[in-house]
C-alpha cells in the first residue's frame, strides 16, 4: 500500500523555492536600479565638467598653456566607461544604458576635440587614436585589439584612446565612420594620425606608429584616457 502524499511538505518547499527566486530577482533588478543611478549621476557630473573646460579654454589666455595640463574629463570618462561596461554585461541593451552608451560616446567626441586644440595650441605631446570595435559574437579580433590598446595606454600616458561601438546610432559617431570610411565588416578599425588601420594589429605595429608620429615615451606622467567598452572588454 502507498503511502499518503506529504502535500504540506511539498507546498513548503515549493514556496521556499519561489521565495528564493523572487527574493534573487529583486536583488538583481535592485542592484541594476542602483548601477544605473550612478551612472546618471557620473553623467550629470560630466556634463557640468565639459562645460566648465569649455569655459576654460574660451577665457585662457596664450600665456596660460602652462596652467593647461590636462582636460577635466579623463578620470571621469574612466570611471564612467567601466561602469557603462559593466551596465552592458549585466544588464543588456536596456534603453538607460542605451542612452548612456550615446552620451558617453558624445563626451569622448567632445574631449577628443578639446583635446586637440590644446596640444596644437599649447605645443604639449598628446597621441590621439579612435577605435571602433563591435560587441557582435563575430569579432573576436575586437576584444584581442582592445586588450592592445590597453597596454599601449598604460605604457604611453600621454597616449588618448577613444573607443565607440559601431552600433552607436548617434549622428557624431555616423559622420566619424563616414569621413574615414569604415564599415561593419572591416572591423576592428583604428584611426592613427588619419592612416585608418583595420583587422587586428599588433602591439609592436602601433608603438612604431606613435613613436614615429608623435615621438611619444613610455613611463611618465599621468594616464590620461577615457575609455568605452571596447578597451576595457572595453574605453
Amino acid at each position: 500500500m502507498n503511502a499518503p502524499i506529504d502535500w504540506k511538505k511539498y507546498l513548503i518547499v515549493f514556496f521556499l523555492t519561489a521565495g528564493l527566486f523572487a527574493v534573487a530577482a529583486w536583488l538583481s533588478s535592485y542592484f541594476g536600479s542602483q548601477k544605473i543611478s550612478e551612472l546618471k549621476s557620473i553623467q550629470d557630473n560630466i556634463a557640468l565638467d565639459i562645460l566648465s573646460s569649455e569655459t576654460q579654454f574660451s577665457l585662457l589666455s596664450d600665456l596660460s598653456c602652462k596652467n593647461i595640463t590636462d582636460s577635466v574629463l579623463s578620470g571621469q570618462l574612466g570611471e564612467m566607461g567601466q561602469k557603462l561596461e559593466w551596465g552592458e554585461k549585466n544588464l543588456g541593451n536596456t534603453a538607460e544604458v542605451l542612452y548612456l552608451r550615446k552620451y558617453y560616446s558624445l563626451l569622448e567626441i567632445k574631449d577628443y576635440l578639446l583635446m586637440k586644440n590644446i596640444s596644437a595650441r599649447c605645443g604639449t605631446k598628446y597621441a590621439f587614436i579612435l577605435y571602433f570595435y563591435t560587441n557582435a559574437d563575430n569579432c573576436s579580433e575586437c576584444q584581442r585589439e582592445g586588450l592592445v590598446l590597453s597596454d599601449l595606454r598604460d605604457k604611453y600616458p600621454s597616449l588618448r584612446v577613444y573607443s565607440f561601438d559601431y552600433s552607436t546610432d548617434l549622428s557624431a559617431v555616423k559622420s566619424m565612420l563616414d569621413i574615414y570610411k569604415i564599415k561593419d565588416t572591416v572591423l576592428p578599425a583604428v584611426v592613427l594620425q588619419d592612416e585608418v588601420l583595420t583587422g587586428f594589429h599588433p602591439e609592436s605595429e602601433f608603438e612604431e606608429k606613435i613613436k614615429k608620429f608623435f615621438g611619444l615615451e613610455q613611463g611618465t606622467g599621468k594616464s590620461a584616457s577615457g575609455t568605452a567598452t571596447g578597451i576595457k572588454s572595453g574605453h
